[in-house]
């Protein structure tokens, strides 16, 4: 972010629908200097984008209070839930209201309406009954929509709640008008409705707003106190007060609560971050992450990298809620059509009446024709079609293990149509493995693996740590032991073991240089494209062992999946043409789909020719260029911190699995969406048509608007509560 533009997120208090997001955005919006400003309802996150003395919080607190909302820092997690808790119990307590006395209010109107009552005196009686009955559910219960209206209004951006509040005080006035003439046809039936299903929906999307904040539990730790060095001592300090580049101790069995490196190698089970069944040993200088648990028997001590508030699982926190607070195309096309749909509600509304009148209706039937119109065009389930789908699927995909950061890239995955993967630390582990070995005549594997594991011992490179992994446990033998070393960085070692007997590590070429004869049968010419090492003993040539980055263990079914899916899949790569078709071979991509030897330019000039909007995968340095020239980047979880920052998504489990998990969920999710869009867009619009042109009464009115929304609220639920795939 340059200092020419920032970027900011805070929460928003005393929202009570999407109507409320809208009426902040747009007075945002007029300020000078704002470039863009997103409100996230189901989230209550501001996200604004500007100049650096615009996006302060001081400056836009002023301005949202005087449209009746309160503005703080971007709030905890924890704090999100308790916030959603107070509004559940808020809307639980005049739902209670709403419900006691409008089911009296109900059951005096279903009298009247049934003709059950014996004369048009008790009729009457009945009808001030029902007004008397309605009266705590439009004075108390209705509160929040007449005040979210007001606010609205204010902001010049009237909207659902303008409708609704429209909608009761209109039902109220024409029954209290229509007692006062005498009649007993009284409307308080359909002023109770409109607010109590409108409450029961609200409710419902509070409860689907708190379970989409499920998806942050995983990314926070709890505030616990930790032991650090301070003044020559060991000393119990919170968690918040330890800063960067102190030293703490970690126990046996105790959670890393910070991010920091090792002053000593341990063990540590990276289960709750990673998803890895097995714990990993961590050398020394290795950095681990919160969220990791220390298994070793005896403490040790590592130093803070990244205190509360920067560690990775804090960064990865904050872009989902970033991700959260934005919307996409989906979304500004539901801001849309609700923004005019209101204003277009009230006009017509207001047109209705006299029109109604000079059509030769009477006073009674236009001022209900007008009240139905205002109570069927409620835009609140298009205002919720999109984010609430939108906040399910990105739970979803944070409940498999992937953490999305770009706003659209749910909505652009749903599109997909080619998928290019970087080889090495992608849809390889990134380390060496033996794959085939030869050997002098007379030599088994276990001999071999004997003096191996005493010849590489100690040595830090990658080649040397895979054969000692190889060769760590060859036979019930005691293993040869090291007296002497002699290494060339990099090429090669000479050791002398135990029993006198010298061995010779290396590259061939390092090899021929010590003038060592290697016949021909010590080099396979099928293996060229692996690398090699060579042993040699005091006799000449000992054996030869092959050596590949293996493929990730769900690398073969998962590009078995994208294929029969019918996506195109590219594997993109800067290393040898043999090991990259070898690995396409073994994980299943015929060889015109892999390509070798590209730079980082043409990676990217590739991506181009693929069949558009394209993902990529990559893990390194060289990878960003093409995350960022692909439509949606993935970043796997050995990811570079640079491929982190520019990819759309970050895996947080081995391996690419995800991968397809997520392009599965974001079909689902953009499905979900363009359901609750079309539904709800098609229910405004014909609602409005046929309440113009015929009589429908206003309960009716009410309750197909309520079913509308919830229909939209459950089915939004629904992705979020399935069982993922």
């Amino acid at each position: 972010m340059t200092d020419a533009n920032a970027e900011k997120l805070y929460t928003l208090h005393g929202m009570w629908c999407t109507s409320c997001a809208l009426a902040v955005e747009g007075s945002l919006k007029r300020l000078e200097g704002v470039r863009e400003v997103s409100v996230h309802y189901p989230s209550a996150t501001l996200c604004i984008s500007g100049t650096p003395a615009i996006t302060q919080l001081s400056n836009l607190a002023a301005k949202v209070k005087r449209l009746g909302y309160r503005l703080t820092e971007l709030e905890p997690v924890a704090d999100a839930h308790a916030r959603l808790e107070e509004e559940s119990r808020y809307l639980t307590l005049r739902l209670m209201v709403g419900s006691l006395f409008g089911m009296w209010t109900m059951l005096a109107s279903l009298l009247i309406y049934a003709g059950a009552l014996p004369n048009v005196q008790v009729e009457q009686v009945v009808a001030w009954v029902s007004g008397a009955f309605s009266l705590p559910v439009v004075l108390f219960a209705g509160v929040p929509f007449y005040r979210a209206g007001w606010r609205t209004l204010l902001a010049k951006r009237p909207g659902m709640d303008v409708l609704v509040s429209l909608g009761v005080i209109g039902a109220v006035m024409v029954s209290v008008w229509l007692l006062w003439r005498g009649s007993a046809e009284v409307y308080f039936d359909t002023a109770v409705m409109l607010i109590v299903l409108l409450l029961v929906g609200r409710l419902v999307e509070t409860l689907c707003r708190h379970r989409g904040l499920k998806a942050l539990d995983a990314l926070t730790l709890p505030n616990v106190n930790i032991t650090a060095w301070q003044e020559k001592a060991w000393i119990s300090l919170p968690v918040d007060d330890v800063s960067t580049g102190m030293r703490v101790e970690l126990a046996p069995g105790a959670m890393v609560a910070l991010d920091g490196a090792l002053e000593e190698p341990g063990w540590i089970d990276t289960a709750s971050l990673t998803g890895e069944s097995l714990p990993r040993h961590f050398q020394a200088e290795q950095t681990i992450y919160a969220g990791c648990r220390y298994l070793g028997a005896t403490p040790i001590v590592m130093q803070v990298s990244a205190g509360v508030g920067q560690r990775r699982l804090d960064r990865l926190c904050d872009e989902m809620r970033r991700y959260q607070a934005k919307k996409g195309e989906l979304q500004k096309l539901a801001d849309r059509f609700a923004a005019w749909l209101s204003p277009l509600a009230l006009g017509l509304a207001l047109l209705t009446l006299p029109a109604a009148l000079l059509f030769g209706l009477g006073w009674e039937d236009a001022l209900v024709r007008a009240l139905s119109v205002l109570v069927v065009a409620c835009p609140c389930a298009v205002g919720l079609a999109v984010p609430l789908a939108s906040l399910a699927g990105s739970g979803q995909a944070m409940q498999q293990g992937i953490a999305l950061r770009d706003p659209a890239a749910l909505e652009t995955l749903a599109r997909i149509r080619s998928v290019a993967l970087d080889k090495t630390g992608t849809l390889t582990t990134g380390s060496h493995a033996v794959l085939h070995w030869l050997a002098r005549e007379g030599f088994d594997e276990q001999m071999l693996q004997r003096k191996l594991s005493a010849a590489v011992a100690g040595s830090e490179h990658p080649l040397a740590q895979a054969l000692a992994r190889w060769a760590s446990n060859p036979s019930d033998q005691p293993p040869e032991q090291c007296i002497e070393v002699n290494e060339s960085p990099g090429e090669g070692r000479r050791v002398q073991l135990s029993s006198g007997e010298w061995l010779t590590v290396g590259s061939a070429h390092w090899l021929a240089r010590q003038r060592i004869v290697l016949p021909a049968q010590a080099e396979d010419a099928t293996l060229a494209f692996a690398s090699q090492v060579v042993i040699a003993d005091e006799a000449g040539w000992l054996a030869t062992l092959y050596l590949t980055d293996q493929p990730v263990g769900d690398a073969e079914p998962s590009v078995k999946r994208l294929l029969a899916s019918g996506y195109v899949v590219a594997m993109i790569s800067g290393d040898r043409q043999g090991a990259v078709n070898w690995l396409g071979e073994r994980v299943g991509l015929p060889r015109e789909a892999c390509y070798a030897q590209r730079s980082p330019e043409a990676k990217a000039r590739l991506l181009q020719g693929l069949p558009s909007p394209t993902l990529y995968v990559g893990d390194g340095l060289n990878d960003t260029l093409s995350l960022v020239a692909a439509e949606v980047g993935i970043a796997p979880l050995s990811a570079s911190e640079a491929a982190r920052e520019g990819a759309s998504a970050q895996l947080m489990t081995p391996g690419v699995g995800g991968v397809v998990k997520l392009l599965g969920i974001a079909q689902r999710t953009r499905r979900t969406m363009v359901q609750n869009l079309f539904f709800s867009a098609l229910y405004n619009t014909l609602a409005l048509g046929l309440v113009i042109v015929m009589a429908i009464p206003p309960l009716i009115a009410v309750l197909a608007m309520a079913a509308s929304s919830l229909t939209v609220t459950l089915n939004a639920a629904r992705l979020a509560w399935a069982e993922p795939e």
